[in-house]
């Protein structure tokens, strides 16, 4: 079985980090993976996607085109996305920052204020691990201990007082239903 998903979002939202927290889950595991990461010149402010395959096979290309789950932090990137998500897939996107309103009657489509519910929770710049959270609330991709245990591996150690605030933002994201 092959996963495959799109984050996007702004450079400085944490996509890249999202994206490889899911790889490394995903190798904790014991399966396949890729990280493909993708950003503008501009680094924050531009844009930024990752596409991340999780597979129990090899996987032939780390180009994602039909993802099954999206994870969309801003306006354009869920414009550039939303159509390419395969149907009986998952859209997961902040509508703290996003205003469109999915209207594919086949794929499930979640606005969660992720930007909103990590500011009034002291998590600022979380909103990221927040949709993680719910993206893992709503499919079982990954297990709590995976996920703190593929947290340990890309938080660098001189940041490792983050692993906590990006945990407690995933708790978070997994308690909206």
């Amino acid at each position: 079985m092959t996963t495959e998903m799109i984050l996007a979002g702004f450079g400085g939202q944490g996509i890249l980090f999202a994206g490889k927290v899911l790889a490394y889950s995903g190798l904790m595991d014991g399966r396949e993976v890729s990280w493909l990461p993708s950003y503008g010149p501009e680094m924050r402010g531009g844009t930024a996607n990752c596409s991340v395959c999780i597979s129990d096979e090899p996987i032939g290309s780390p180009l994602v085109t039909q993802p099954d789950y999206l994870i969309a932090m801003n306006g354009p990137s869920y414009k550039k996305f939303i159509d390419e998500v395969k149907p009986g897939g998952l859209v997961v996107v902040d509508s703290s920052i996003v205003e469109e309103t999915c209207t594919r009657s086949d794929v499930t489509a979640l606005a969660l204020p992720a930007s909103d519910l990590a500011g009034e929770a002291g998590l600022n710049g979380a909103a990221n691990m927040v949709l993680i959270g719910r993206m893992l609330k709503e499919t079982q991709l990954f297990s709590l201990e995976t996920v703190q245990k593929a947290m340990e591996k890309c938080v660098p150690p001189k940041r490792a007082h983050l692993i906590e605030a990006n945990m407690r933002a995933i708790h978070l994201g997994m308690e909206q239903a």
